[in-house]
């Protein structure tokens, strides 16, 4: 039997479609909190950046393009570098709350965005359930009506996507890595993760050391085609242990697909933080959806990564 060959492909997924999808990224930043989880709508991201915050904490970065779940969050504050990768995408920005660094920058509009710190009770919603910081998220819908307040168009401006394989037949190479693990500053953190991966459906299942990572409107856990880490330097700037992250150097990658490991390189390519092969070509990846560890270099991937068959 013939597959099915669609036109256009989704520009963060590579999934095929019938007509083109124009739509402009939307980057909103997610609560990691054990008291945050499960969050709602990160199945629906088609990539989800996890970097740390303050001390061992990560938080999510999630790029929702291909579709925009009813709701989203629980919705976390701005950081500098969180604001450069949204930028990168010219994506429409969406945080509660931010960092000193965050606040001027988004003042100065350097991403266009709406924040829970000025729309609370209007656009962003307080779960009853949870408690503050964990409980302030977003609908879809509401979504659309903060970027219509503040102007922003949710048409996509500046043409972006990634790079995916036509064909994944032949895809198999590296190392074999089914399980990965990657430990944020020690291995007993709460924030640490555990990816599985499954020959049947080519797909990596996420966890948390305790438990699966669930995505609480559909209740099933998250799984993902393609696990990155990019390798850069942090630097602790204030007394919260508030991170600063260079984005603008490269370095040291890892990619996880097909059950297979690989050692790439990284690099920012207009704004964007993009895997590259030995020869400068753009790392492909398979269709499907993406989670990329923002990881410090020291200790280092060797360190914080660790992978078996």
């Amino acid at each position: 039997e013939q597959a099915e060959t669609f036109k256009y492909s989704q520009p963060f997924t590579g999934e095929g479609i019938e007509s083109e999808n124009t739509a402009r990224p939307i980057l909103v930043t997610i609560n990691n909190h054990p008291k945050a989880r499960p969050q709602a709508g990160i199945s629906s991201a088609d990539v989800v950046y996890e970097m740390l915050v303050e001390a061992d904490a990560t938080r999510y970065l999630a790029l929702f393009q291909s579709k925009l779940p009813e709701n989203i969050g629980p919705i976390r504050s701005a950081r500098d570098y969180l604001i450069e990768i949204a930028g990168g995408f010219d994506g429409f920005y969406v945080a509660h709350g931010y960092s000193p660094e965050a606040h001027q920058m988004l003042n100065k509009k350097v991403v266009e965005n709406i924040n829970g710190m000025q729309y609370d009770g209007i656009y962003f919603e307080r779960s009853k359930d949870r408690k503050a910081p964990h409980n302030s998220y977003i609908s879809g819908e509401n979504l659309k009506l903060g970027a219509e307040k503040v102007n922003a168009t949710l048409e996509m401006k500046k043409k972006v996507g990634m790079a995916f394989y036509d064909t994944i037949d032949n895809v198999k190479i590296g190392i074999k890595a089914n399980e990965i693990r990657m430990n944020y500053n020690n291995s007993t953190s709460p924030y640490n993760s555990i990816y599985q991966y499954d020959a049947e459906t080519g797909l990596y299942a996420k966890s948390s050391p305790s438990k699966p990572t669930l995505d609480a409107l559909t209740n099933e856990q998250v799984t993902i085609a393609n696990v990155l880490f990019l390798e850069m330097p942090h630097r602790v700037i204030d007394a919260e242990s508030r991170r600063e992250l260079t984005l603008t150097e490269g370095g040291q990658a890892f990619i996880f697909q097909q059950g297979m490991m690989r050692e790439v390189a990284w690099k920012n390519v207009n704004g964007l933080l993009v895997a590259i092969e030995d020869d400068g070509s753009e790392v492909q990846l398979i269709p499907g959806k993406s989670w990329i560890h923002l990881v410090p270099t020291t200790p280092g991937l060797t360190a914080s990564v660790v992978y078996s068959e």
